[in-house]
């Protein structure tokens, strides 16, 4: 059985923690988890919420009692496995042109690259969406490679472009809209992020994987006249898109 606990989060929510740490085994033992309940879906039950390394468990305490949640989950974490379960595999577009890489210049120099092999670097890897969460849609990817690992700006911006990509510890995230930033912006995407009229409304969920593509300011530019114009469709892959680094 998987070590975690249990901590009370107001009257209607749980969290179930299953670490301290940036772990994709902690996600696989997160989205587990979620699965689990979702599938059993026991009345009461209003939603899960999978964070980096806990799920936040939101239930109708008038109709599924606090000990009885708690005695569910306890049961269904008797065999929970941490093997990571295949989720969707997307291939996004990424422009690392100066012109919208706000900070490739200066985070080429902090880590001795090349701004051509920062580029190299960072879409060579295949991320792990550990969560949703901060602004709709917005998802939080790992794990960057180890010579990109940067602490957040130490002024961070009033406000960045909607689809920015940037980086901070580990991880790198995607903007789906504009917003107040601290963290490292190295590229900007033109995919559609959030789409409030979809049924999910996120392009992304929790457990899929994602590569980036490089394009050209050009491309980068007509791609994103065609997410204003609601022409642009992005599928995910039904292959890998390469090994995770």
């Amino acid at each position: 059985m998987s070590n975690y606990k249990v901590l009370l989060a107001g009257d209607t929510a749980l969290v179930v923690e299953f670490g301290d740490s940036i772990d994709p085994q902690l996600s696989a033992k997160v989205l587990s988890l979620a699965r689990r309940l979702n599938e059993l879906r026991p009345e009461g039950l209003v939603e899960t919420v999978p964070t980096i390394r806990s799920l936040i468990v939101y239930y109708e305490p008038l109709v599924l009692s606090t000990a009885a949640l708690e005695r569910q989950i306890s049961e269904l974490m008797q065999d929970l496995q941490g093997t990571e379960q295949p989720g969707r595999i997307w291939q996004l577009p990424a422009c690392y042109d100066a012109r919208v890489a706000l900070d490739l210049a200066d985070v080429a120099a902090r880590t001795g690259l090349s701004q051509a092999q920062l580029v190299e670097r960072h879409s060579s890897v295949t991320y792990h969406v550990y969560m949703l969460g901060f602004l709709p849609g917005l998802a939080y990817l790992g794990d960057v490679p180890r010579e990109l690992v940067l602490p957040r700006r130490e002024n961070p911006r009033p406000s960045i472009p909607a689809g920015s990509i940037g980086i901070a510890s580990s991880m790198t995230c995607l903007y789906p809209m504009e917003t107040p930033c601290g963290w490292h912006i190295i590229a900007r995407s033109p995919a559609p992020l959030w789409d409030q009229r979809s049924e999910t409304g996120a392009l992304l969920a929790p457990g899929d994987h994602v590569r980036f593509e490089p394009v050209s300011l050009r491309e980068y530019e007509g791609l994103l006249t065609r997410t204003k114009e609601g022409s642009l469709r992005i599928e995910p892959h039904h292959e890998p898109l390469g090994a995770t680094a």
